[in-house]
C-alpha cells in the first residue's frame, strides 16, 4: 500500500502517528476489510484497538449494515447469551417478552467484540456455531436462525495462555485468529507520543478557551520515556488535567514529573513478562511483582545500612557473630575496628525477611549498647494471594467501593474483580 493511502486512512479515522508497527497494522487492517474474514485485533487496553475494527467495516461491502461494538467483559455471565443471541419469551425470570439479540439484529453488519477473553465457555460454544454456520438459536428456543454477521474480535489478554489453562476454547481461537492484526502500545511508538500529545493538547484547548500546553525539550525527552501503562486513555486524561491545572503554558520537566505516576515510571524486566505470556496475568501481577522486588531491595539497604553502623561501633566483632543471620546476602570482603577485621562470605539467604517496627532509639545509638536497643520484628508475608487481596481491599477503598473503577485502577476487568472478590471472600 502507498504511503499517501496510508496517511488518508489515518486522516479518516483520526489515527495520529507515524510508527512503522502502527503503519503495518492499518495496512494490514485495510487488506482484510474487503473480505468477509474473521479479524482479532490483540493489544493493551486504551492502545486503539476499536479505531481498527471501524476501519475494517467502513472499507468492507458490509459499510452500509450496522456495526455494533460489544465489551464482553462488562456483560454479567448470566445474561449475555440473552444478549447477543436474544430469548423468548418466559425462557427465564424476567423475560416477559422476547428480544432480539446483537447478532440477528446486525445481520448484513459487523459485530465487534471486545474483551473476547472474558468470554464464558458455554457463549464460546454458541459463538462458534455462527462463525462455523451462520447458525444460532434464542435463549429458551429450539429454533435455528441465521444470520449473516461479520465478527471482528479484540483482546488484551494472551489467548494462547487462556487455551493452555482451559479459559478459552482451542478451536474458537484457531476460528477468531484468521487474521492477526497487532496493535502496538503508546511506548512501542516512540516520537508519536509527543506528536499525540500535541494533538490532546489542541483539543483541550479549543475545548476549554485557553492557550495550548506546549512542552520544554527536557519534558518531551521525558514524556517519551515514560512508559503509559494506560497508552492512548492515559496520556490524553494527562493533557487534559495539565491543560486545565497549569496557569504556565510552558511545561518543563519537572513539572510534567509531577503528572507522571512515580509507580509507573519503571517496567518490570521483559524477561519476565516473556515468562508469563499472558497480558492479562501480567496486569494482574504487575504491582504484586513490584511490592515483592521493592521490597527486597529496601530490605537489602537497610540490613547494609545497620551492618555498616554496626562495623563502626566498639565491640563489632561480638556484635557480627552475634546476629551474622541477618547479614548472609551481604557481600563483605573485610570490615576493620580498633584494629580487628572480620570477614564476612557471601552466603544464599535462607531466612524470612523482616521489617523492623521500631527504630525510635537508634538516634541515640552512641550512648547505648547495642543490646539496649530494642527490637521488635513482625514477619511480612510475601505470599501472592495475601498481596493481591490488600490491594484490592485498597483500591475499594480509594474508590468507595466503586467495582468499575477499582478495577481500572488495579489494571483488571471488572469481571476478574467480581471472581477475585468471591475468592477471597471479600465482602464491598
Amino acid at each position: 500500500m502507498r504511503n499517501f493511502d496510508i496517511q488518508s486512512i489515518k486522516q479518516r479515522f483520526g489515527i495520529i502517528g507515524n510508527s512503522q508497527l502502527l503503519n503495518h497494522a492499518i495496512q494490514v487492517a485495510v487488506q482484510v476489510a474487503p473480505t468477509d474474514m474473521t479479524v482479532l485485533i490483540t493489544g493493551e487496553s486504551g492502545s486503539g484497538k476499536e479505531s481498527f475494527s471501524k476501519i475494517i467495516h467502513q472499507l468492507s461491502p458490509r459499510k452500509h449494515g450496522q456495526f455494533i461494538a460489544i465489551n464482553c467483559g462488562a456483560i454479567p455471565e448470566g445474561t449475555i447469551d440473552s444478549e447477543l443471541f436474544g430469548h423468548e419469551k418466559g425462557s427465564f425470570t424476567g423475560a416477559q417478552e422476547s428480544r432480539k439479540g446483537y447478532f440477528e439484529v446486525t445481520d448484513g453488519g459487523t459485530i465487534f467484540l471486545d474483551e473476547i477473553g472474558e468470554m464464558p465457555l458455554g457463549t464460546q460454544a454458541r459463538l462458534l456455531r455462527v462463525l462455523e454456520n451462520g447458525e444460532f438459536i434464542k435463549v429458551g428456543s429450539s429454533k435455528v436462525q441465521k444470520t449473516d454477521v461479520r465478527v471482528v474480535a479484540a483482546t488484551n489478554v494472551n489467548l494462547i495462555n487462556a487455551v493452555e489453562k482451559g479459559k478459552f476454547r482451542e478451536d474458537l481461537y484457531y476460528r477468531l485468529n484468521t487474521v492477526p492484526i497487532t496493535v502496538p502500545a503508546l511506548r512501542e511508538r516512540g516520537d508519536d507520543i509527543y506528536l499525540l500529545f500535541r494533538k490532546f493538547a489542541a483539543d483541550f484547548s479549543e475545548k476549554y478557551k485557553v492557550k495550548p500546553i506546549t512542552l520544554t525539550p527536557e519534558a518531551v525527552q521525558k514524556l517519551i520515556g515514560f512508559r503509559f501503562p494506560g497508552n492512548i486513555r492515559q496520556l490524553k486524561n494527562m493533557v487534559e488535567q495539565i491543560s486545565v491545572l497549569e496557569y504556565e503554558r510552558e511545561v518543563n520537566g519537572d513539572k510534567l514529573q509531577e503528572y507522571l505516576p512515580q509507580d509507573q515510571m519503571n517496567t518490570l524486566p521483559a524477561l519476565l513478562a516473556k515468562e508469563h505470556g499472558s497480558e492479562h496475568n501480567f496486569s494482574e501481577r504487575d504491582l504484586l511483582y513490584k511490592v515483592l522486588f521493592d521490597m527486597r531491595r529496601d530490605m537489602s539497604e537497610l540490613k547494609k545500612l545497620v551492618f555498616d553502623m554496626i562495623t563502626h561501633q566498639p565491640n563489632d566483632e561480638e556484635l557480627l557473630k552475634e546476629h551474622s543471620h541477618l547479614f548472609e546476602n551481604i557481600e563483605q570482603k573485610a570490615y576493620s575496628s580498633n584494629g580487628r577485621s572480620y570477614q564476612q562470605k557471601e552466603q544464599v539467604h535462607k531466612e524470612p525477611y523482616y521489617l523492623p517496627v521500631k527504630h525510635a532509639q537508634v538516634q541515640d545509638y552512641d550512648e547505648q549498647k547495642v543490646e539496649d536497643i530494642p527490637h521488635e520484628y513482625e514477619e511480612e508475608s510475601l505470599l501472592l494471594e495475601d498481596k493481591e487481596k490488600e490491594l484490592i481491599l485498597k483500591a475499594l477503598k480509594k474508590h468507595n467501593n466503586k467495582r468499575k473503577y477499582a478495577a481500572q485502577d488495579l489494571g483488571i476487568s471488572e469481571r476478574t474483580l467480581y471472581r477475585k472478590l468471591k475468592q477471597y471472600d471479600i465482602e464491598d
